[in-house]
């Protein structure tokens, strides 16, 4: 069979699969591969300067200047396999686009130092060439490599279009093993883990404490990200409008009179994240009745029953990768139960309180203890706390947090966990500043099986997540506009539910 192939046209090396195929695709005679190179008219793509291109110039040159005389290496990343040949919907890496506002799989950025400052090179996938080589080879990826050729995936840049789009010098990424090969482990650091041929190419440098020097990168990036200015508030505040609409038209579509699955929300705030934004900017949680008290209850697979209470944390990454995080915790019924009621207005007293709170200078231990100490005196309320509220709040204590589990909030940017790689001094033993964007987001979770908790209680969780500005006049709550006092919720759910259905439009 083999040598008849052979005999009809195809040598063996013809019939091997040409790089970026898979099994299945359809063989290329050489007529065809020949027709196929031919024929295409070559189209300028027509590019602008982005007006964000200075700002991430800056930030480069801020990070920078932190490392004289030192390379810096940033990489994307590249796609990750879902299933065999399949990807999953590529997202750069945070810090890499927070730098260059590229969102292409494969680039790297480099700095490199000179008599002044550094240069900055980005090292990217340039498009596919459209014939002039008779032999194939990369003239050939446009129409048969599925990962990057153009009839599989779409139009790329040329790196003079990339160039000029983003406001930074291109170079083809095949040059890119030899710009990292001159590099000197000494004086280069990586922000390493998110590519491992770029992590292989640059040895790390100090072996003793292996990686310290890059984690320094790392968490100077982070902390340059403390502070938001007015243009990053400004892509927070559109994902959180976006969130916001997300919800109503979840709401709109929760039955008060049977169950749904939580997967119809899933889906529904998930078209509002694609049309709206680029996605969401995390795995959405929709936890209904005991759901709710799994803190990254993700299967949403279960029934939205009536009488229930519906959590729902969800948020929009928008077109620049800033996301929002919200949670809002609804009544299936469309009213709270006394006891559902009670729990709701105590999460909802501690957040308040933790708002009031937030003021430049104000140590992120010290907001901690003010909303930890509100629902730690509800607790002691309820009977479930053994000794007093401050033996509970004590730090070599804190059995409150049985049934509050997690901290109060996060920091909130490009990353739904922002800043995660600054110092603890910078973060959380910290103060916090004019212009840091955080969530406030106590909760209560009483688990099903908890025999310390009244039967009544049982399988209720609850938690009210907002995402908040800090000013000079105290905080800015971004996502005001969707209600958090149990009465606005009640009336709010209501009015979406006589609204009816909508699509995202």
């Amino acid at each position: 069979m083999a040598q008849q192939q052979v005999a009809e046209g195809q040598s063996a090396a013809q019939q091997a699969p040409a790089t970026g195929t898979e099994s299945h695709d359809p063989d290329f005679p050489p007529r065809l591969l020949e027709f196929m190179r031919t024929g295409w008219r070559d189209q300028e793509l027509p590019v602008s300067r982005r007006p964000e291109a200075d700002r991430y110039a800056a930030r480069r040159a801020a990070v920078a200047a932190g490392f004289p005389g030192e390379t810096l290496v940033i990489p994307s990343g590249p796609e990750r396999v879902r299933a065999n040949d399949t990807n999953f919907r590529f997202r750069p890496g945070s810090d890499f686009v927070w730098l260059t506002g590229e969102h292409d799989p494969d680039s790297v950025l480099v700095l490199r130092p000179t008599g002044d400052g550094h240069d900055a090179t980005l090292y990217v996938r340039p498009r596919s060439p459209r014939g002039g080589d008779p032999a194939g080879g990369a003239a050939d990826e446009f129409f048969r490599d599925r990962q990057y050729g153009e009839l599989w995936i779409g139009r790329r840049h040329t790196l003079a279009e990339k160039s000029a789009e983003l406001g930074i010098e291109t170079a083809p990424l095949a040059e890119l093993p030899r710009a990292l090969a001159d590099c000197a482990p000494a004086r280069t650091r990586v922000l390493r883990g998110l590519d491992e041929s770029v992590d292989a190419a640059v040895r790390r440098y100090d072996a003793e404490r292996a990686g310290a020097r890059d984690r320094e990168l790392a968490w100077a990036i982070s902390e340059l990200k403390l502070v938001k200015d007015e243009w990053e508030i400004a892509q927070l505040a559109a994902a959180v409008d976006a969130t916001i609409r997300g919800f109503e038209d979840c709401a709109r579509a929760l039955p008060a009179d049977r169950p749904v699955s939580e997967r119809l929300i899933e889906g529904i705030f998930g078209l509002r994240a694609r049309h709206d934004g680029n996605d969401v900017g995390y795995s959405s949680i929709v936890g209904s009745g005991a759901n709710a008290t799994i803190l990254h209850w993700i299967r949403n697979d279960a029934q939205i029953t009536p009488g229930q209470l519906l959590l729902a944390d969800m948020g929009v990454e928008g077109h620049h990768l800033y996301t929002a995080d919200v949670t809002r915790t609804l009544p299936v019924s469309g009213t709270f139960t006394p006891a559902q009621r009670e729990l709701y207005d105590l999460v909802y007293a501690a957040q308040q309180a933790g708002l009031d709170a937030v003021k430049p200078g104000l140590k992120w231990e010290d907001l901690a203890l003010t909303i930890n100490r509100v629902l730690a005196e509800g607790l002691s309320g309820l009977g479930l706390l053994p000794g007093t509220v401050d033996e509970a709040l004590e730090k070599d204590s804190t059995i409150y947090r049985r049934w509050t589990l997690h901290g109060f909030g996060h920091m909130l940017g490009i990353d739904v966990h922002d800043c995660a790689h600054a110092r603890t001094e910078h973060y959380r033993k910290g103060a916090i500043d004019e212009g840091y964007v955080f969530t406030i987001e106590p909760g209560l979770y009483f688990q099903p099986e908890d025999e310390l908790v009244p039967a009544e209680l049982r399988g209720i969780g609850i938690r009210i997540e907002d995402d908040v500005v800090c000013t000079a006049e105290g905080a800015v709550n971004l996502s005001a506009g969707l209600p958090r006092q149990a009465d606005e919720v009640e009336s709010w759910l209501a009015a979406q539910r006589a609204a009816g259905p909508r699509l995202p439009g």
